[in-house]
């Protein structure tokens, strides 16, 4: 299953440029004072939110506590992800504030209404300064079993080899740089993989040999491709998310700079595909890094009332208690 109807969302309570990110994420920026870039993010936060659930996607939200200060909690889907045979994977993050991000009263809010089977912790790797940030560092096609991964300092072999074994998923990797010729931090603002579109920038890899081993596995598993620019890339036009109505209609995830930064004819082929929703979120881009698809964790979980195993006492492993 590619696209789900439910999504996680952290509500922010200290949002701030995050200084232990911004050696490796060129698309940061630190222009605003504290409490005003609070101020706009949660505005921005909210009104995303309301956005999707118009467009009939299920939105669980959590707050953020202001201790311990986790500036970059917006961004759940690199620190967890939930999958559809009731297993939760927990990842290694490079920023040591990232870390403390993973919060059992985060799990036990989803548990509520999901079940969990398992929790895997792949936190360890950290001891080794190997890091795989969730669905930042891997854009997924579910379907076909297949992990798109660009090498960047938050992206470790050791750790995609982990997730391989435990999941049956293959890593297909390269090399992604901005127009600087600078490594890009997370594949998934390059790249968006849906049930049948693929948004793609393919400039961004420079070796023309796995420039062409994306684009055939993209067309190997059926998937049309919409290819950017780098100047539409830095306006997050790669970080799309495919998501799913209440009524199994396709709908797509993106920031309203990232829909502007588009052609028409982007746009006709985007529109004619799926329902869009625009997030408003340019201070969180601009103070994050992230867009409109590093703020959502799908959730593929079982529902409760109808998975089989129905997991009410899960053991919270501790890298969830930090």
């Amino acid at each position: 299953m590619q696209t789900t109807n439910h999504v996680l969302m952290i509500r922010p309570v200290k949002f701030v440029s995050n200084p232990q990110t911004a050696t490796s994420n060129a698309f940061q920026k630190s222009d605003l004072v504290d409490d005003v870039a609070q101020s706009l993010a949660q505005r921005e936060f909210d009104d995303y939110v309301h956005a999707l659930r118009n467009a009939g996607v299920k939105v669980v939200v959590v707050d953020d506590t202001p201790r311990p200060h986790t500036p970059d909690s917006i961004f759940p889907n690199n620190w967890v992800s939930f999958h559809s045979d009731g297993r939760v994977f927990l990842y290694p993050m490079e920023a040591p504030n990232r870390r403390m991000e993973r919060r059992v009263a985060v799990l036990a809010e989803i548990e509520k209404q999901f079940a969990i089977r398992e929790i895997v912790d792949l936190g360890r790797f950290e001891m080794e300064d190997k890091y795989l940030e969730g669905t930042g560092s891997m854009v997924l096609d579910h379907d076909h079993k297949i992990a798109y991964v660009c090498h960047s300092s938050r992206s470790h072999p050791d750790a995609m080899r982990a997730f391989e074994e435990r999941t049956g998923f293959q890593a297909l990797w390269f090399s992604a740089t901005d127009r600087h010729g600078k490594a890009i931090y997370h594949t998934n603002v390059m790249m968006c993989v849906g049930k049948s579109l693929a948004i793609v920038c393919m400039d961004s890899i420079p070796d023309s040999e796995e420039r062409q081993a994306v684009r055939d596995k993209l067309h190997e598993t059926g998937k049309q491709i919409i290819e950017i620019t780098h100047s539409q890339m830095e306006s997050f036009a790669g970080n799309m998310l495919e998501l799913r109505s209440d009524q199994g209609r396709p709908v797509f995830a993106m920031s309203r700079s990232a829909w502007h930064s588009l052609d028409l004819e982007q746009q006709h082929r985007i529109a004619s595909y799926a329902e869009r929703v625009f997030a408003p979120v340019e201070t969180i881009e601009r103070l994050g890094g992230g867009s409109a698809r590093c703020m959502i964790a799908e959730i593929f979980l079982p529902r409760l009332g109808m998975a089989a195993n129905n997991c009410a006492t899960t053991s919270f492993p501790e890298a969830a208690h930090r």
